[in-house]
């Protein structure tokens, strides 16, 4: 299983990062803008696959993503201006409203790869809670008792039990409905709960004890449970239900950032879980054993994430070329100092980034480290 979950987060990972690049390639391509060179994965330099007019495409060693190198563009040496200031296709002579898209086009791809992948996924049968709001067309099957979510230090989470699995007793009781597990785990109080959870092809019994006394919002098992089931419509419908979701998906997750963002400027820290590198392969792990939909779900979640934080204005990201474009566009045309100063500005930026990375993934392998000896024994 470990090496197909390592295969899994490279593809997936390898997928969110190229369709990004490919967004910017074919922007740039589109717009007249020179593409030195288009990357599949991350330097050093594998081999020279081939050279197709101006554009060399290239094979790297570290098998993940890629990258477009266009001419007058580069974040971490200033361009000279001198040389590029008559070539048309330098990206700095382009006219901001066309810099602007060739920076914007990452993104809006990994939007697109998200309702394309949501659609898809409807097409076949996505998981979703369902209820009797249900479109008319609809086709729901699979139907089960999902734990959505297991609250941090709760019974449930030191149980083992992870979002995805699929409650089917509670000692020998059969819950049918939330309500049925919510009554039965507050007249429990204080006793152990035999669990029996399915997850992808695995059931297995977690002894759970249920608290007398929760936090506020937790019930005794520390879970949200919900009635999911498997969700499929028509093709023609199926796409306006992955362009709707990923809509959703997109002002919840805007919305979870801006509370994140609240906490640490209030608070001085985050509330919540923010996962790195580390965490999202052992999530990989948790998703892959569910299923081929619960990986397409997931990969579009990825995809949106990586867009939002990809349109922040930080230095080095996409949102942060786009405010020095908008500063440019402000002040006047830059020059070769002000170049210069940017290049130092996204230098720093990207020595942020790593070390905010460092730093989650440290707390990642802390919290998630039972899970990951477990996944490597």
């Amino acid at each position: 299983m470990i090496i197909v979950t390592i295969i899994v987060f490279v593809i997936i990972l390898g997928i969110l990062i190229f369709v990004h690049e490919l967004g910017h390639f074919l922007a740039a391509k589109g717009l007249g803008v020179r593409v030195e060179e288009f990357g599949f994965g991350f330097p050093p330099r594998l081999v020279r696959l081939f050279k197709k007019g101006d554009t060399e495409y290239t094979l790297n060693w570290i098998p993940v993503g890629g990258f477009v190198k266009m001419t007058g563009q580069s974040d971490f040496e200033a361009v000279d201006q001198e040389e590029i200031k008559d070539d048309p296709k330098s990206f700095l002579n382009k006219k901001p409203w066309k810099r602007l898209i060739i920076l914007s086009a990452g993104v809006a791809m990994n939007f697109a790869l998200a309702a394309v992948l949501l659609s898809v996924g409807f097409m076949i049968g996505l998981p979703a809670a369902v209820g009797d709001d249900m479109p008319a067309n609809a086709e729901v099957f699979d139907q089960r008792l999902q734990i959505l979510l297991t609250s941090a230090g709760s019974p449930a989470e030191e149980a083992g039990l992870n979002s995805g699995d699929t409650i089917l007793a509670l000692n020998d009781y059969v819950p049918q409905t939330v309500d049925d597990v919510v009554t039965y785990a507050n007249e429990h109080k204080g006793q152990e709960i035999e669990m029996t959870v399915e997850r992808g092809d695995e059931v297995f019994t977690a002894p759970v004890e249920a608290r007398a006394e929760s936090p506020p919002g937790e019930g005794p098992l520390g879970i949200s449970v919900a009635e999911t089931g498997r969700v499929a419509f028509p093709w023609y419908e199926a796409i306006w239900q992955g362009i709707k979701a990923t809509g959703q998906l997109t002002v919840e997750i805007i919305v979870a950032f801006g509370r994140l963002i609240a906490s640490l400027i209030t608070a001085g820290q985050v509330t919540g879980e923010v996962a790195g590198p580390v965490g999202i392969a052992v999530l990989t792990g948790q998703v892959t054993k569910l299923g081929f939909v619960y990986i397409l779900q997931f990969t579009a979640l990825l995809s949106i994430n990586l867009a939002i934080i990809n349109i922040l204005p930080f230095p080095a990201l996409d949102g942060g070329h786009i405010l020095f474009l908008l500063v440019e566009k402000i002040r006047g045309k830059k020059t070769e100092k002000d170049a210069r100063i940017e290049n130092i500005i996204h230098l720093i930026g990207f020595a942020l980034i790593f070390a905010l990375l460092a730093a989650v993934t440290y707390k990642d392998v802390a919290r998630s480290w039972d899970k990951i000896v477990g996944f490597f024994s």
